[in-house]
């Protein structure tokens, strides 16, 4: 083959990926847009959103116990107005979260699963909400922590974000836990997560790239280490993009691990990337783990293939311990820059993400993974 067949060849392939995955974004787009017409609004405060302001997009099932500390936490960062999908909840978290005045709450019955895991749900909330808004799409057991979190709030790092030209910031989900058998934490129950949780493994993680979206997937950690040892490659993926300035265009395809358009999957390569990153403090293993882990052998709700799955929640159902010789203590979001977990965008920024959301994007990844948080 010539050089210059080849070229030709190569020409056509990366337009033929590129109309696969436009027609990918549309066909989601469509989903969240069907999916919203069956959105039950319970307490629809969105009249109050103001230009510019920050938003939050979540979707939630029976979160009671966490949902004091998340809100408290984001709204310490500055978020102004939550938006939150009520997957049916029946532990109080619906009656809670209606009495929040900077709050939006509406309710679906409809399977997690086949909602894409909630991300259809969200979806078409950040359509309809989300449009050239900051928007932190997040579950209710991660908190985002960033450099200097603690003295500069969501619009400082925003400001920084739109002076770099950069459309988002990704974040490593790091995964906390306790010292005793999982089913017990550190801390009594009102301590702040990382004292019930005050442990982590510090890697090792990698990253690689899938084909053709270009997104990322980091994995390792304490989840590979003890429950996918022998199948590393079935360990859940770690990368996020939780932070992104919205445009009604761009669609999550993987819950916020890949987004489409795909050139926006460049925007974070994981631990080590040098560039501003956060790290989401992740609380699964609170106790309430053990008795979610017995209700999900039943449900089968978190995984695109359930049955491959059932060791692993046995496995946590068995509360083992997690704790090891290597575990390290959160101390916070320096440490996590010391550790090369978190990046402070000290380097030169990355190219900019290309205004034109329809043409002129890289390639990225896997169609169809499994939601495996």
């Amino acid at each position: 083959m010539s050089t210059e067949s080849g070229q030709t060849t190569g020409r056509l392939h990366r337009a033929w990926i590129a109309y696969r995955l436009r027609w990918k974004r549309r066909e989601l787009l469509w989903r969240a847009i069907r999916t919203g017409r069956r959105l039950s609004p319970l307490s629809d405060r969105t009249a109050s959103i103001g230009k510019g302001d920050i938003l939050l997009f979540a979707s939630i099932r029976n979160e009671a116990a966490r949902l004091p500390e998340f809100l408290a936490h984001y709204r310490r960062l500055g978020v102004q107005h939550f938006l939150i999908v009520d997957n049916d909840s029946n532990d109080g978290s619906t009656e809670f979260l209606l009495r929040q005045s900077d709050l939006s709450l509406w309710r679906s019955r409809d399977s997690y699963r086949t909602t894409r895991f909630g991300m259809d749900w969200v979806g078409a909330l950040l359509l309809r909400h989300g449009h050239d808004h900051w928007c932190v799409t997040v579950d209710a057991d991660e908190l985002l922590v960033y450099p200097d979190w603690d003295r500069r709030n969501l619009s400082d790092l925003t400001s920084r974000l739109d002076g770099r030209g950069q459309r988002g910031m990704g974040a490593l989900m790091l995964d906390l836990y306790p010292r005793a058998p999982l089913g017990q934490a550190d801390a009594l129950a009102d301590a702040p997560l990382t004292e019930r949780l005050p442990w982590f493994d510090a890697g090792p993680y990698r990253c690689t790239i899938a084909q053709p979206k270009g997104n990322r997937i980091v994995r390792g950690g304490v989840r590979e280490r003890v429950f996918f040892s022998s199948e590393p490659d079935r360990a859940p993926t770690l990368n996020k993009l939780p932070l992104i300035r919205w445009h009604w265009r761009y669609v999550y395809v993987n819950s916020t691990h890949s987004l489409l358009p795909a050139g926006l999957n460049d925007l974070y390569d994981g631990p080590g990337d040098s560039r501003l990153s956060g790290v989401l403090l992740h609380s699964k293993f609170l106790p309430e783990i053990v008795e979610k882990s017995v209700e999900e052998l039943q449900r089968r709700q978190h995984f695109t293939d359930p049955d491959s799955f059932v060791d692993y929640h046995r496995a946590i159902a068995d509360a083992p311990i997690l704790w090891h010789g290597g575990s390290l203590r959160y101390q916070g979001w320096k440490q996590m820059v010391e550790l090369g977990l978190m990046g402070t965008g000290e380097s030169p920024p990355a190219p900019a993400i290309p205004g034109d959301v329809e043409a002129g994007l890289p390639l990225a990844a896997v169609e169809g993974m499994a939601e495996n948080e």
